[in-house]
């Protein structure tokens, strides 16, 4: 058994800097959590037409309708098995915005029939993304997005293109400050930019099978279509 990030990624999951594969080997395997605590540099937005979307969504926590620079932030990778017995890694972010915190929800699984990671969207996974995960030459990781789903009851539909966003995540370690860098790009190809942030954290594990999963962490509702 392996990480679900490892059994998608395959030979290329080896390319990666040592400590981006220790931070994505997070897993039932490795009974390993991982927190990362540390500043967004910049979270910014696009347009001002992007603003309601943005607000919507932040009624359940998918994407951040606030921009601001300096932001302390918390990311939460812990593994669990979901309701329908898969293995599922959690991607909650919480921004600490002057006013009050901020969350950014995403659960992960490895859908061997998409050939990818599946990325569910906040507190009730009404959106999913294909995600497809590299090693870049230098060490780092680059997750592009691909198609969206929005999901609510009987309702199953795919995302059009000029409505959507195409998201890329780029993650690198810095050996000489010993903490990740994080950049996230959300952008429409009609549109342009629409959403984003760059930072850096610390990473601390801790052992899943003693501690569990927390209280909230979970999503409110999970879906089993893929």
């Amino acid at each position: 058994m392996t990480s679900i990030f490892r059994a998608v990624m395959g030979d290329g999951f080896e390319r990666l800097h040592p400590q981006l594969q220790r931070r994505f080997s997070v897993g039932l395997a490795s009974g390993e959590a991982c927190t990362g605590r540390g500043v967004m540099d910049r979270i910014w937005h696009g347009p001002a037409f992007v603003k309601p979307f943005l607000a919507l969504g932040g009624t359940r926590s998918i994407l951040v309708p606030r921009a601001g620079r300096r932001i302390p932030f918390t990311i939460e990778n812990v593994p669990y098995t979901d309701s329908f017995g898969r293995e599922t890694v959690t991607f909650v972010r919480t921004f600490a915005f002057p006013g009050g915190p901020r969350r950014f929800d995403a659960t992960m699984i490895h859908s061997p029939e998409r050939g990818c990671i599946l990325d569910y969207l906040g507190t009730h996974q009404h959106l999913a993304s294909d995600l497809h995960f590299a090693a870049e030459p230098d060490g780092s990781l680059v997750v592009r997005s691909g198609e969206h789903r929005f999901r609510e009851g009987p309702l199953d539909i795919r995302v059009p293109e000029a409505v959507g966003g195409d998201a890329e995540v780029r993650e690198s370690y810095d050996d000489t400050t010993g903490r990740f860098r994080i950049r996230v790009r959300v952008t429409n190809r009609r549109f342009g930019p629409l959403f984003g942030y760059e930072g850096s954290f610390a990473a601390e594990y801790t052992d899943v099978r003693s501690l569990g999963v927390r209280a909230g962490l979970r999503p409110v509702r999970e879906e089993i279509r893929t």
